[in-house]
């Protein structure tokens, strides 16, 4: 894992579809627009590769660890 757990999430990029919630259910949910949102303010260790997983799979980028 790397920085401190947190995880940055753009609603106003989000277009809906849903990769983040298959990949990391238990860090991300979806507004009932379909908007990502983050579930809680820090990301499990344990979750962080799903997390890796989830960013790559946004298809605009809606999703991004922060440097550090």
């Amino acid at each position: 894992m790397t920085g401190d757990g947190r995880v940055l999430v753009d609603p106003e990029r989000c277009v809906g579809a849903g990769q983040c919630v298959m990949y990391a259910p238990d860090v991300f949910d979806q507004t009932e627009e379909g908007v990502v949102r983050l579930r809680g303010p820090r990301v499990d260790p344990d979750e962080w590769p799903d997390v890796v997983e989830a960013v790559a799979r946004c298809p605009v980028g809606a999703i991004a660890l922060p440097a550090g």
